[in-house]
């Protein structure tokens, strides 16, 4: 077995690296082509900017370019590949839309399940590629099939959280690197190889927004969302007023524009039917009950069983400990702890033993 786990030579291996113009993707191609793999670079266009010096793009600009020179530099072939449409209906669209509708998105996930992990693996798969790598922080353990996804072991560096709705078929096709490094490794790979990425800060945030805010962002793309309504507190009593429900999300303190009470107030819920936010002091956001839709599982699950595990609902969170109860294509779980700031439109992803059991999407959330 070669290191990506298929009996045969490296060099009738036939790999295709996701580059996005950045180091961790740039280093897993290199490190890969001096392992004597037949290496492809292949990029998707996702979207244009104005300024391309960024330090929040990938996939875009300058990015591409990036790639190109790591790719020449180390004499193999590259291509690029004009998504720009999908990735505005597959991400985009769905990023305004949950904003809309009150609800906290998380679109490196949606980026993952559509357009990389669909759109880049079907390119890979009509290349008769081998295999397609990436140069995500996470762990793929097993053979060729019903592979297993863990944490990285670079924990402030571990993204396992952003593929939780990868499938098992995607999974047993992909593979990740630098599951097994620490960031301060590749950055010194990085240096020791001299690629023309080696001083590139990383992406941040949303790769896309690259404006003050996602506030700004979305009025320059629908200013009509921006309709003005009421701010409540928890008794429904009228405390001001709002600018448009996409301008807000759960936990948000700062510019409320409201003024004169005892304790500061945090965005508590936000009601899209009523087009009216619920504003109140900090321990309103303390939640233990998450509930779940389009559940993916990346392991076997008994959905007669209460199961104990962990979850998360944010990629920088550490897990909490708790339990899950699943319903058809539906779940709930119950954390050990109330946790802050969970909201409607975010995903929990489900652990044990570093294991990534799979996750869902938050509807609505209870003390």
């Amino acid at each position: 077995m070669n290191s990506l786990g298929f009996n045969k030579k490296n060099s009738d291996t036939k790999v295709y690296v996701a580059m996005s113009g950045g180091v961790d993707s740039s280093v897993t191609a290199a490190i890969l082509k001096k392992e004597g793999y037949d290496v492809t670079g292949i990029t998707l266009r996702l979207y244009n900017h104005n300024d391309h010096n960024k330090s929040k793009s990938c996939c875009a600009g300058n990015d591409i370019k990036d790639a190109k020179k790591v790719a020449e530099q180390f004499d193999f072939p590259h291509f690029t590949f004009d998504y720009q449409e999908n990735f505005f209906s597959g991400v985009i669209d769905k990023f305004i839309d949950s904003y809309s509708n009150g609800e906290t998105p998380v679109p490196c996930i949606n980026c993952n399940q559509t357009v990389k992990f669909t759109d880049l693996l079907n390119e890979s798969i009509k290349k008769s590629a081998d295999v397609l790598v990436t140069g995500h922080y996470a762990r793929r353990i097993g053979n060729l099939n019903n592979a297993k996804l863990f944490k990285a072991k670079d924990s402030n560096k571990d993204q396992s959280y952003f593929l939780f709705a990868t499938t098992q078929k995607q999974l047993d096709f992909i593979r990740f690197p630098l599951g097994n490094y620490l960031k301060p490794e590749i950055r010194k790979i990085a240096t020791e190889l001299d690629l023309p990425v080696k001083d590139k800060k990383d992406s941040q945030d949303i790769c896309f927004v690259t404006g003050n805010s996602y506030r700004e962002f979305i009025n320059k793309i629908d200013p009509q969302l921006n309709i003005k309504g009421n701010f409540l507190d928890i008794n429904d009593k009228v405390i001001g007023e709002h600018n448009g429900i996409v301008n807000y999300t759960v936990g948000q303190r700062k510019g409320l524009g409201v003024s004169g009470f005892a304790k500061p107030l945090y965005v508590i819920k936000i009601e899209k039917k009523n087009n009216t936010i619920y504003l109140g002091e900090e321990k309103y956001l303390k939640k233990s009950k998450v509930f779940l839709k389009d559940l993916n599982w990346l392991e076997d699950i008994n959905n007669n069983k209460l199961i104990e595990c962990s979850a998360k609902i944010r990629s920088t969170q550490d897990e909490i400990s708790g339990k899950l109860s699943i319903n058809g294509n539906e779940a709930c779980f119950i954390f050990d702890e109330k946790i802050n700031t969970t909201s409607p439109g975010q995903a929990c992803v489900f652990y044990l033993n570093n294991q990534v059991l799979g996750g869902g999407w938050i509807t609505k959330t209870s003390d």
